[in-house]
Formats: structure tokens, C-alpha cells, sequence
């Protein structure tokens, strides 16, 4: 991705002070997904990274990386898989539980949705703490399938995802298109 691209994203997110809790700065994306421009660009930069890690299956996590990953999909003409919260898809699912700053959650994806051979990337907006995507990459092991790599939009350095997925992404890359 060129530094013209990565400007073009960056002056698309809005930084909401306070939100949702004093102290916290929310990195808003839906002014990039409002401009055609800056979308089709992520989309793209998203896209080129599915096809340099050989990826044959894409799954998006639930809820913003479903609005990423579905036209990734289609883009790179491979299939787009949505990994969901817990109860929200009918029929045989696997599930996988993972920690939260206060409690925990789960995650499910289809079981006949992966399989093996599939070459996974998985796509989200933003790697925070790195739990939802470290619980996906369980999911996609236990499905039979290889991860090709996680791509996101945004790492949030400081909150340290990257040292948390590292054993678990298994030598496949994160890609991050903006860190801060």
C-alpha cells in the first residue's frame, strides 16, 4: 500500500473524544466507508493481501470487519465467511469462548463453512487486544483449515493484540495498514 493510500485512510477516521466511556478515544471508520474513494482503496489494499498470502477463503468478523471482508471478497473473488457472536447462525456450528478485559464471550462460525485446504485470511477493522481474532484463528484450526494470515484496517499498538495473537497466528502475517 502506497503512503498516498494509507494518508487517504488515515484523514477518513474521525477520532470521537470520550466515546464510549471518558478517557477513551473511539477511532470512528464510517466516514471512510461514506467515501467511495477511501473504501475502494482499503478495499483494494485489503484485497492485494488476500491474494499475496494465497488466501482461499476470507472470513469477517462480526460486526464492522463483515462490512470489510464482504467486498474483499468479492474483489478477490474467493468465498466470505462471517464469523458471529454466539446464537446468531441456525444449524451446526463450532463455538469458541475467549476472554474479555470483564468476563467473556463467544464466537461461532458455520462448521460446513471451512474445511480442510481452505487458506483463511481474517479481516476486522480494528486489532485491539487481539481476543476475537485469536479466537477465530482457533475456529478456523478446528475447522481443519490453514490460516492464511489476519489483515486490519487499524492496530491499536498500545493495547498489545499483535503479542497476544503471536503464537497463535502460527507464523502466518498480521497485516495492520495503519498502526497507532
Amino acid at each position: 500500500m502506497t503512503a498516498a493510500v494509507r494518508e487517504l485512510l488515515l484523514s477518513r477516521i474521525k477520532d470521537v473524544p470520550d466515546y464510549p466511556k471518558p478517557g477513551v478515544v473511539f477511532k470512528d471508520i464510517t466516514p471512510l466507508l461514506a467515501d467511495p474513494e477511501a473504501f475502494g482503496a482499503l478495499t483494494e489494499a485489503l484485497a492485494e493481501l488476500c491474494v499475496r498470502h494465497g488466501a482461499t477463503k476470507i472470513v469477517g468478523l462480526e460486526a464492522r470487519g463483515f462490512i470489510l471482508a464482504a467486498p474483499v471478497a468479492v474483489r478477490s473473488r474467493i468465498g466470505f465467511v462471517p464469523v458471529r457472536k454466539a446464537g446468531k447462525l441456525p444449524g451446526a456450528t463450532l463455538r469458541q469462548a475467549y476472554e474479555l478485559e470483564y468476563g467473556t464471550a463467544e464466537i461461532e462460525v458455520h462448521a460446513e463453512d471451512l474445511a480442510p485446504g481452505d487458506r483463511v485470511m481474517v479481516i476486522d477493522d480494528v486489532l485491539a487486544t487481539g481476543g476475537t481474532a485469536e479466537a477465530s484463528l482457533e475456529l478456523i484450526r478446528r475447522a481443519g483449515a490453514d490460516v492464511a494470515g489476519v489483515a486490519v484496517l487499524m492496530e491499536l499498538s498500545f493495547l498489545a493484540g499483535r503479542a497476544r495473537l503471536e503464537d497463535s497466528l502460527g507464523g502466518a502475517p498480521l497485516e495492520a495498514l495503519i498502526v497507532v
